[in-house]
């Protein structure tokens, strides 16, 4: 009886570690011909296309407008310097030092890197009026904007971790 237990112990964390490892698909695990650091071209590709190349959950993110749950993302309480860029295209989108501890369970930085990587949208969806912010280079959804930051924009960009790529400083 005892051996089991241990052994379906063992078999939930096994399953329980390949899920995790599917979920965390990198750029280069996309096999994404659009994904670039360096190409700043927008980007006019469908979803249909979208949907072909993009792990399921960062689809339902970009693309639908789906939310990642607070405090589940990988970069929500990270603070590792470096550079942030666009999960789908590879657009850089922040720099470490922009984003501080909001406390709300996602990523959030007061300032883009640069003003024309990200781009705005009404969002009144759910009975909210919000700003949505969007790669400037795919259109992808990455999260929302609010007044609520701290100086010197007083801006919060509250971003899912999974529309998000990181890439440490001195790599």
């Amino acid at each position: 009886m005892r051996n089991a237990i241990y052994l379906s112990m063992l078999l939930c964390m096994l399953f329980s570690c390949t899920g995790r490892a599917q979920q965390s698909k990198t750029k280069s695990d996309m096999h994404n011909p659009y994904y670039s650091r360096t190409d700043t071209t927008h980007l006019n590709v469908s979803n249909a296309e979208w949907k072909k190349i993009l792990p399921a959950d960062l689809y339902a993110v970009a693309r639908e407008q789906a939310t990642e749950r607070a405090f589940t993302g990988k970069y929500w309480d990270a603070d590792t310097k470096g550079t942030y860029y666009c999960a789908v295209c590879g657009n850089k989108l922040f720099r470490s030092d922009a984003k501080f501890a909001s406390s709300c369970g996602w990523p959030s930085f007061f300032e883009a890197d640069r003003p024309n990587s990200v781009i705005y949208k009404e969002d009144n969806s759910y009975g909210m009026q919000r700003i949505e912010v969007e790669c400037a280079r795919c259109n992808s959804h990455l999260g929302h904007i609010f007044d609520d930051g701290p100086p010197p924009t007083g801006k919060r960009f509250c971003m899912n971790s999974v529309s998000l790529d990181f890439e440490p400083d001195g790599h």
